[in-house]
C-alpha cells in the first residue's frame, strides 16, 4: 500500500482547525481519519485534535488481527470515547463552549475495509477508474433532499449547506455511520469539506488517475482547491492499493 495525507489551512481562514493521520499497525492493518474542528477560541482546532490522537493511540494499542464484526464494534466505542473526551474538556474549560468535529475515519486490513462518519467530512472509494463517495453527509440540506423539500442542484447553492446535524461534541450519545466497503478497490480517500465544497467528484476523480506519485496527486488536489477559492481548511488522506499488496 502507498499512502500520503495533507492538510493546508486554505485562502480565507487564518488557522486551521482541521487534523488528519494516517497510521500503520505491527500486523499491518491502516488507519486513516480525517477530522475538520469549529468553534471559537481554537476550539475546533482542540476537538478535531483530540478526536485524531485518540483514535490513532488505541489503533496501535489495541487494534490487531480484528474480525470485521469486532471492528466495527471498535470504531463505535471510539466515537463514543473521543465524544466523551470533547464534552468533558468543554465542561473544564468554558471558553470552549460549542467545541465540536466531524470525523472520518477508514479501517483498511486484508480482509476488510470499513468507512466510518460524522457529520460532512467524506470518505470515496476508487473502483474500476469511476469515484465514488461512500459516507452520507449529515447535514440539513441533506435531510431536505431525503425529505424531497429541495432537488440535488438546489442543495449546491443553498444557504444553510454547511449547517451540521450531527457532530462529534454537539450530540450525545452519539452514533457513527459505518459503511462495510468493496475489496475490490483501487483506493480510499478521506476528506474535509474544505475539497468537496471547491472540487466535485469528476475533477477530484481525473487527479486521482493520473499518472502522478501519490503525494503529488494529493498536493494537487490541495493546489486546485486553493486556486478556486480556498474558502475552507483543506485536509486528505489517501491509500492507494498496490499489486504486489504492499
Amino acid at each position: 500500500m502507498k499512502t500520503f495525507y495533507l492538510t493546508d489551512s486554505g485562502k480565507v481562514r487564518s488557522h486551521n482547525e482541521d487534523s488528519v493521520i494516517i497510521t500503520k499497525n505491527q500486523s499491518g492493518d491502516y488507519l486513516m481519519a480525517v477530522a475538520d474542528g469549529m468553534g471559537g477560541h481554537s476550539a475546533g482546532e482542540i476537538a478535531s485534535s483530540i478526536v485524531v490522537s485518540h483514535i490513532s493511540k488505541c489503533f496501535n494499542e489495541s487494534f490487531c488481527n480484528m474480525e470485521k464484526s469486532k471492528a466495527v464494534n471498535w470504531m463505535r466505542e471510539m466515537a463514543k470515547e473521543v465524544n466523551d473526551l470533547i464534552f468533558d474538556y468543554a465542561k473544564d474549560h468554558p471558553e470552549s463552549k460549542g467545541m465540536g468535529t466531524t470525523l472520518v475515519m477508514a479501517l483498511v486490513t486484508n480482509d476488510y475495509v470499513l468507512i466510518g462518519n460524522i457529520g460532512d467530512s467524506s470518505g470515496f472509494v476508487l473502483k474500476d477508474s469511476k469515484l465514488h463517495k461512500v459516507t452520507y453527509d449529515h447535514t440539513l440540506v441533506n435531510l431536505l433532499i431525503k425529505a424531497g423539500e429541495l432537488t440535488e442542484e438546489e442543495a449546491k447553492d443553498h444557504p444553510k449547506k454547511n449547517v451540521l446535524m450531527k457532530a462529534l461534541g454537539a450530540n450525545n450519545p452519539i452514533d457513527i455511520d459505518i459503511f462495510d466497503c468493496d475489496m475490490d478497490i483501487s483506493s480510499v480517500l478521506l476528506c474535509s469539506d474544505g475539497l468537496t465544497s471547491m472540487l466535485d467528484v469528476e475533477q477530484i476523480e481525473k487527479v486521482l488517475l493520473s499518472e502522478s506519485e501519490i503525494e503529488d496527486k494529493v498536493i494537487k488536489l490541495i493546489r486546485k482547491s486553493n486556486n478556486r477559492g480556498g474558502n475552507d481548511n483543506i485536509s486528505i488522506a489517501y491509500l492507494e492499493f498496490t499489486e504486489s499488496g504492499d
